[in-house]
């Protein structure tokens, strides 16, 4: 297994666990005092591109050598002249094009477009409660950013306030706490997702949704995920809530019911249970089977009133990525998004995490390959989103190139999470009547944060552009951990706008498998991107041969 640097000595970042591709820990803390590469973004933005210490320092990069298939072993092609995507709106003139001037703006959908500022999207948060307690930093952030923002499965299920019926949800405040806080700041750009998996299919969640909110949300069925191939699980540490879950339904596991696991969980033998989601589509057996369950749930879906409809599925094999293109094109759902192992959670079994499904590189390379089978036969594939440890513009810049024209977006879970826990515990240490409430963990400024200022305007280098956008009254009530977030994505953006200015793509539209080529004969063969030397060869040769 490969061995990726804890300590960025040029940008200054240091990760407090085991760094992974993406240049998180493998182990994310919303209490964490930093400061890996995207910690450090969450609070200086776009200054977070360049090499610290400006004047004093030069810096050159190692990272040429590429061994094994990975994201970081395709490289960005850059020209040296011409440009893509220029519109007449553009400010751009002869010699005067700056990467400012590349718009990031995309959009989803088979009907009815879903439009997006930038090519993010959160992974979904469900019902673990990591993503309850910092749900408002998540959403004001990603509302304030224009990017879409998914509810997890379960959010109902798990939610001690909700009611049900004769089996159906009649009340469900968590889920439209979540839903509402999303759509104060929505202003047509972006999305709010509601996911479903077998529980809330069950529990009647999307008859819900229809009812109360229509068609402003998208709803969404889920397959599965990178981080595991069983249901979802969260753990608990109540009897009491543990005995809720029982009769709500799932598994339980010790099963809290017995009372010899009560006696242990009373002696402190036992400190927690796993509550665990059921396995989907277990009484079929063939794809005739699933192709008809599936469009049956898409037409009932429609029937309900939804124009929007998605799909999310793990890093299964082959066989299961053809069936999700394909009965997703067929059904024309507006959005498939496609989730490698090497993609986060807030709970999964760990060995089942380091061991099971395609990784994202794999997958992706698969993905666009049976697209193109369809695209060719003249069908209108399904708008894609790619999914499996993102957090750093290359990769997703990368990722977007792999997969054009079909992915529209880039789906990151645990990279987006981080501004939400880092301006909490900033908002908690400086307010600290506010601390309980916004799961705040810390009770001063640490240095990694002081270094920067005492006050958010010192600390956020993104805070007056939220101040800009919503008014200087209207602040009082933005969630730092919502000015992270836009710290975070104004970082992502100016890096993939610099990227795709050097491939001379002044549109996202216009990114091509062209501008990434392989650093290794390897991953040439397993993604079918040209090694880097081959790429316009048969063109310099034809140019050293002209007289």
């Amino acid at each position: 297994m490969f061995t990726w640097p804890q300590k960025n000595d040029v940008l200054g970042s240091v990760n407090r666990g085991n760094a992974i591709e993406s240049g998180l820990c493998t182990l994310c803390r919303a209490d964490c005092q930093g400061k890996c590469e995207t910690w450090l973004s969450s609070l200086r933005g776009r200054e977070m591109l360049y090499p610290r210490d400006f004047g004093q320092v030069t810096a050159g990069s190692g990272n040429t050598t590429h061994v094994g298939v990975s994201y970081n072993s395709l490289r960005i092609q850059g020209l040296n002249y011409g440009s893509f995507g220029m519109t007449q709106k553009s400010s751009c003139g002869k010699d005067d094009c700056l990467f400012t001037d590349v718009s990031l703006e995309t959009s989803f959908g088979a009907e009815v477009q879903t439009k997006a500022r930038v090519p993010f999207m959160t992974g979904a948060l469900g019902s673990t409660f990591i993503a309850a307690k910092y749900w408002d930093s998540f959403a004001v952030g990603c509302a304030l950013v224009g990017a879409p923002i998914v509810i997890g499965e379960n959010v109902v299920g798990v939610d001690r306030e909700s009611e049900l019926k004769d089996g159906r949800i009649v009340k469900a405040p968590e889920l439209e706490r979540r839903i509402d806080t999303y759509m104060r700041h929505y202003d047509g750009y972006g999305a709010i997702i509601v996911q479903l998996n077998v529980e809330d299919t069950r529990n009647g969640v999307a008859e819900y949704v229809a009812e109360k909110y229509g068609d402003k949300v998208i709803i969404e069925l889920k397959w599965g995920q990178g981080a595991k191939d069983i249901g979802g699980e969260i753990e608990v540490t109540s009897l009491d809530y543990a005995l809720f879950l029982k009769k709500r339904g799932y598994l339980v596991d010790p099963d809290p019911e017995l009372p010899q696991v009560q006696d242990a969980y009373n002696a402190g033998a036992i400190h927690s249970f796993a509550r665990h989601s059921r396995l989907g589509y277990t009484d079929l057996a063939t794809y005739e089977q699933v192709r008809e369950n599936f469009m049956t749930s898409v037409k009932y879906l429609r029937s309900l009133g939804f124009k929007r409809i998605s799909l999310k599925t793990g890093s299964y094999g082959m066989e299961a990525l053809a069936m999700a293109i394909k009965f997703a094109t067929e059904a024309e759902l507006d959005l498939l998004t496609m989730d490698g192992s090497g993609g986060g959670t807030g709970m999964s079994p760990w060995n089942m995490m380091e061991s099971w499904g395609v990784p994202s590189i794999l997958l992706h390379a698969k993905a666009y390959e049976y697209a193109s089978i369809l695209a060719a036969r003249g069908e209108k594939v399904v708008d894609m989103s790619f999914a499996g440890g993102f957090a750093k513009g290359s990769n997703i810049f990368k990722a977007l190139a792999m997969g054009a024209p079909f992915v529209k977006m880039i789906c990151m879970g645990r990279a987006m999470m981080i501004p939400g826990f880092l301006g909490a515990n900033i908002e908690g240490a400086l307010h600290p009547e506010r601390r309980e409430k916004l799961f705040g963990n810390w009770d001063k400024l640490p240095a990694s944060v002081a270094k920067y200022g005492s006050t958010p305007e010192e600390i956020f280098a993104c805070y007056h552009d939220v101040e800009e956008k919503v008014g200087k009254n209207a602040m009082k009530d933005i969630p730092f951990g919502a000015v992270a977030i836009w710290c975070l994505v104004d970082k992502l953006s100016a890096g993939l706008q610099q990227l795709l200015a050097g491939a001379r793509k002044f549109n996202l539209t216009e990114i091509t498998r062209d501008d990434i080529a392989s650093g290794n004969r390897e991953t040439e063969r397993e993604t079918k991107i040209p090694f880097i030397t081959d790429v316009m060869d048969e063109t310099a040769r034809k140019i050293l041969n002209m007289k």
